[in-house]
């Protein structure tokens, strides 16, 4: 078990470059953090420094109460699981599992006894005598994570372990993870770039842009309440729409005005409106696909793009210089080439500040 703070953390490389700002991260004990952003946004650089594969250019580091800036990942009680999952082919599933508790000098009977009851665990007993070659991608990663479990670390850190497999494989390797976390009581931390690995595995999720935390918090939330106009948009698929406005006051009620529409905000966001002093500046008006609507009126638009799901159907409309996103019924008689009227319901909207980008 471990309780990991993170604080005040920089990574400078020697080329200029700052990888990670300013990074303060409290992971409680049994916590699953997920380290969620864009490609370079500084996600496995950070997970790097706490697994003590990359050193820490400022700030500190702590694991249960001890500074670990300048100690050695081999100290650390922390095991890592990678992308590429970095067995050794010449060896068996076994003996790659074994391997870290071989170098620790444990007796060969406790290893082969730890390596079958984690086999059991990971569905591996049929395969502990394969070399790596001769297994699927999926059983690859059960491996290099049964290996990380033998050894009974204080954490787990996960760099991407899923974006090698494919979409069914991902979705399996999920559910096996999740499981892994409720059987095995630890604290985990996993890095991806993937929205819904994010959002179906994490207790708390990081969302990171250009090396900084932008939200810190639980995926409800992180969907419901985001913290700014980046995590509005990335958190979500189709992304959010985003429309431009302003805030106005008539008759002692709150507006904004927006695509033509006046649209009278709910109390409490017209509160806050007030009380932030937006009335009268432009605002950036955030409405998820699943909040628009096909209505009588609204903005008429042409339907660009037409995808039928399954169970929902998504329509897309140009609309000043951009995309509109509509979630709709998967039997709409709506296709491509109509046009038609979009609105959305004003109870859902969310609102941010057009200089700042920043959630009022």
């Amino acid at each position: 078990m471990a309780e990991i703070q993170l604080n005040h953390v920089y990574k400078k490389f020697d080329d200029g470059v700052t990888a990670v700002k300013n990074f303060t991260l409290d992971i409680q004990d049994r916590d699953f953090v997920v380290f969620v952003g864009p490609s370079g946004c500084g996600k496995s650089t950070t997970l790097r420094m706490i697994a003590g594969l990359e050193k820490i250019s400022d700030g500190t580091l702590v694991i249960d109460g001890k500074k670990m800036n300048d100690v050695q990942s081999c100290d650390r009680d922390i095991a890592m699981v990678f992308q590429n999952y970095a067995l050794y082919p010449h060896m068996t599933v076994a003996e790659n599992m074994a391997y870290s508790l071989r170098l620790k000098h444990v007796p060969k009977k406790e290893r082969r006894q730890k390596v079958e009851e984690v086999a059991k665990i990971l569905g591996l007993e049929e395969v502990l005598d394969r070399k790596p070659a001769e297994l699927s991608g999926g059983q690859k990663q059960r491996v290099a994570m049964g290996r990380a479990i033998v050894r009974q670390p204080k954490a787990f850190l996960m760099d991407e372990p899923l974006s090698n497999l494919d979409a069914k494989l991902r979705t399996q390797m999920r559910r096996e993870i999740q499981k892994l976390y409720r059987e095995l009581n630890s604290t985990f931390i996993y890095v991806t770039h993937d929205q819904t690995e994010a959002m179906t595995l994490g207790t708390k999720i990081v969302v990171m842009k250009a090396g900084e935390i932008q939200q810190i918090a639980s995926p409800e939330m992180l969907y419901n309440e985001p913290a700014n106009v980046f995590v509005a948009g990335f958190i979500g698929m189709p992304p959010m729409n985003f429309f431009r406005g302003r805030c106005q006051m008539r008759y002692e009620k709150v507006y904004v005005s927006t695509a033509g529409m006046q649209i009278e905000l709910p109390p409490d966001m017209a509160d806050r409106v007030k009380k932030k002093s937006e009335l009268g500046k432009d605002v950036i008006i955030g409405v998820r696909p699943e909040d628009m609507l096909i209505a009588d009126e609204g903005v008429e638009s042409k339907v660009r793009v037409y995808e039928m799901l399954g169970s929902e159907t998504y329509l897309y409309f140009d609309h000043d210089g951009g995309t509109v996103a509509v979630r709709t019924a998967a039997d709409t008689p709506i296709r491509k080439g109509d046009r038609v009227h979009f609105n959305f319901r004003k109870d859902k909207i969310h609102l941010f500040d057009a200089q700042t980008e920043k959630r009022i």
